[in-house]
């Protein structure tokens, strides 16, 4: 019998699934779905009679779903009252107090699985189209709207844009070449390309024309945390796949591949390249992800990211909230505990309710969410997890590890910090930031670099954790005080930020991928 960690696992015993109030019950639109009645009543084998011939692909996906067997079908996901606000009025098959809906957020879903929707409104998933979106103005949303749509879209200087003035985001932008502001006049264009890139993944913000027809710039969007017209976040269909909505499809790793890879977020690649996904790669066949069965020890060697992140497990209960077991934030610029309790992903967050903060309304939610007891009742679950395999020593010895990985990470980013603040109080840093060799560097450094170094380290993957993280990381911080010893040694010469720039030798930078 293994023996108990060390006393921080007491903690765990605070740990509860009872979630503090979410806003869920609050939602009008939810109480509304939950209790209409179409009158006159209409049958999923209506739908059919079109659909099968229309949509055969859709039917056949439908037909081979535990929804199909258990008798849901259309009606209870399509079928809404005729003023609800994701109906499509210009549908031809309506009657009576109903017609149908084809944008469909969890609301819809939270009508049979209200315990799993409020688990996931509770998680970091919650928060990914209002994290970045700038309706709030908030300086994270902005940044990440103007890099999407002003920068990698060419958009250049349009009008006003989620509550932020088009002079203000073309601030910067070069104006050396036209393909800089290639879609200056056709925003259309750049918008439509914001679909394919940042939203596909965070989602964005459903938008429906008078008809109630979703408009090609935001729909169909499978992001995890779109925000749809009738107060819904998310549509579970980032991991449960539209029509047949396999519960197995979604514990696969691969469903969370679909986001979780690539140079800034490679836990896809870093599981692959752990022991873990070693021995699942060798032993798939053990796995039984149409059950839910994946408890090491049984028929099992090793974990998946199901397994650590959502399954029952040695005395743990099953969550949808995928935050609830960790200790750090480890996406963040500067790592920081997770001590800010659940979220508050719902009616109330999407109409912008939360906490006010220098005059405005928070409404991206909280970066720091994870488990309402606290950091060390996180860590405390996710240890319960590893022994189930691995014994005391093991366990907590990792787990120092990781602590360290974390620190000495926040060590190099406190000085780059130090330095990045440094430039900016003497106009050191260019307008256009993606042409300073510095800021490519700072953000380099934590976005990509960073997250792998401690993503690596986190998740067992050597090469990450070293060759593609703080080995990297290491060489950001040279060569940007290499960068940073020279501007300020020309601004003592010149106290000129403009002569400094504009005499600076060429400075290339190593993107590290």
């Amino acid at each position: 019998m293994k023996r108990a960690l060390t006393a921080g696992l007491s903690i765990a015993a605070i740990t509860s699934t009872a979630f503090a109030a979410n806003s869920l019950d609050s939602n009008p639109n939810y109480v509304k779905l939950k209790n209409f009645k179409p009158n006159p009543a209409v049958t999923t084998d209506q739908c059919l009679m079109c659909h099968k011939t229309m949509d055969p692909g859709i039917v056949a996906d439908w037909q081979h779903s535990k929804h199909a067997k258990a008798g849901v079908g259309c009606v209870e996901c399509h079928v809404v009252p005729k003023d609800y606000p994701t109906a499509f009025k210009a549908h031809p098959f309506k009657m009576g107090n109903w017609t149908v809906q084809i944008a469909v957020s969890s609301v819809t879903c939270a009508k049979c699985h209200a315990k799993e929707v409020k688990e996931y409104l509770n998680s970091g998933h919650a928060r990914g189209a209002a994290q970045w979106l700038a309706v709030n103005g908030s300086k994270h949303g902005y940044l990440m709207t103007k890099l999407s749509y002003y920068y990698e879209s060419l958009k250049g200087k349009n009008p006003t844009l989620n509550g932020v003035p088009g002079e203000k985001m073309a601030k910067g932008i070069r104006r050396d070449g036209e393909v800089f502001y290639a879609n200056e006049k056709n925003p259309k264009v750049a918008d439509l390309n914001v679909a394919n890139i940042c939203i596909q993944c965070h989602g964005t913000t459903i938008k429906l024309d008078h008809d109630g027809k979703p408009d090609p710039r935001t729909w169909p969007n499978d992001g995890i945390a779109s925000l749809y017209p009738d107060g819904g976040v998310g549509n579970c269909l980032s991991c449960h796949s539209r029509h047949k909505f396999s519960a197995a499809e979604a514990r696969h790793p691969a469903s969370c591949g679909n986001c979780h890879l690539g140079p800034d977020h490679p836990m896809k690649e870093i599981f692959e390249s752990s022991v873990h996904g070693h021995i699942f790669d060798t032993n798939e066949e053990d796995y039984k992800f149409d059950t839910g069965e994946q408890i090491p020890g049984k028929t099992l060697r090793a974990a998946t990211c199901f397994t650590c992140h959502m399954a029952a497990i040695n005395g743990l209960k099953s969550t949808h909230n995928v935050s609830l077991r960790l200790k750090w934030n480890l996406w963040a610029p500067d790592s920081f505990l997770r001590t800010g309790g659940l979220e508050t992903a719902g009616w109330a967050f999407w109409k912008g309710g939360g906490k006010v903060i220098g005059g405005k309304t928070v409404i991206r939610g909280n970066a720091k969410a994870g488990n309402p007891a606290g950091p060390e009742a996180a860590r405390a679950d996710m240890k319960k997890v590893c022994m189930t395999c691995h014994e005391a020593t093991f366990t907590n010895n990792y787990f120092q590890r990781v602590d360290a990985a974390v620190k000495v990470y926040n060590e190099y980013k406190a000085f780059a910090n130090k330095m990045m603040k440094d430039l900016k109080s003497k106009g050191l840093i260019k307008s256009d930031v993606w042409s300073d060799p510095f800021f490519k560097l700072y953000y380099y450094l934590w976005h990509h670099e960073g997250r792998r170094f401690r993503h690596g380290a986190a998740m067992a993957s050597p090469d990450y954790a070293h060759w593609h993280g703080v080995f990297q990381v290491m060489q950001d911080i040279r060569e940007m005080k290499d960068i940073y010893d020279y501007r300020m040694k020309m601004y003592k010469k010149y106290k000129d930020p403009k002569k400094v720039l504009e005499n600076e030798p060429p400075m290339p930078v190593v993107t590290h991928e």
